[in-house]
């Protein structure tokens, strides 16, 4: 049985606080693409996961399929073992949140394979259990999240019109630090208001908290913003702590050469979800 893990970016992200557990307050907007992982589960004697495609950091065990399929087997004794294929085709720690996915695919991919009649508040529970912004990716629809990125209230906004431009320099940004190095204070202006907003007028008012610091480090992810908005990109980000930066476009662009270690899609926002 074969499903397809899909990838989300950022529409502005603001870090609001630092909590007492360590993690950070944040508002953003989700926003999935039709970019897909793509993850087959196959009867097996024995659980494994075997990887293709563009290389994915750490061993087995840290990857998030498997460890979706260990916690259901720690409240589902009964789980049959199985075989997972994942094919990577969107770049690890991009921004991209392609590993949430993986990891909230696999557990409703489980739940679809061996029946076992999860409800959705179930799979959001178990979704939180592998990472904060798991449990948008069983949801799946473009929303207003707080919190650590687990309280989702869904936005009615809709870029069908557009088409996306994505990029990721092959840069790997370490989260810890960029979270190291902000400075927590509310936003200006909320992002729940951002479907209020024609994508024109974004460029002057969401914003990425982390931007300012990772384009003075790594100056070569800033060019990529710059470039994409001289495309005639309506509006172009960074997503999540980076590197991968994005540009929104009215019409179908004509994508200039990057250099061939970049990770280039265009991406036409209309088209539906595989799942």
């Amino acid at each position: 049985m074969v499903f397809f893990s899909n990838c989300k970016i950022n529409l502005g992200l603001h870090i609001t606080a630092k909590r007492a557990d360590g993690f950070h307050d944040l508002e953003t907007v989700f926003y999935p693409l039709p970019l897909y992982d793509v993850l087959e589960l196959m009867p097996s004697d024995k659980t494994e996961l075997l990887l293709y495609g563009l290389p994915v950091p750490g061993n087995k065990e840290q990857n998030v399929v498997w460890k979706a399929w260990h916690l259901l087997k720690q409240e589902l004794p009964q789980l049959p073992p199985v075989c997972f294929h994942l094919l990577k085709n969107i770049p690890a720690g991009a921004g991209l949140g392609a590993g949430s996915a993986n990891g909230a695919t696999a557990l409703t991919a489980l739940n679809r394979f061996f029946d076992l009649q999860l409800s959705q508040k179930q799979l959001l529970k178990y979704a939180l259990h592998l990472g904060s912004d798991c449990p948008f990716f069983v949801l799946n629809t473009p929303s207003y999240a707080t919190g650590r990125g687990e309280e989702l209230h869904p936005l009615l906004l809709n870029l069908a019109e557009y088409h996306l431009v994505v990029v990721n320099p092959g840069i790997h940004i370490s989260t810890p630090w960029a979270f190291s190095r902000i400075n927590p204070a509310p936003p200006v202006r909320s992002l729940e208001a951002l479907p209020d907003l024609p994508p024109s007028a974004w460029e002057q008012l969401v914003f990425n908290d982390f931007e300012p610091l990772v384009f003075e480090a790594y100056p070569e992810v800033g060019a990529i913003k710059t470039r994409l908005l001289n495309m005639g990109a309506v509006f172009a980000a960074m997503t999540g702590t980076g590197s991968t930066v994005f540009g929104l476009f009215k019409e179908h662009p004509d994508v200039p050469a990057f250099p061939d270690n970049y990770f280039v899609k265009c991406i036409s926002l209309g088209e539906p979800l595989l799942h």
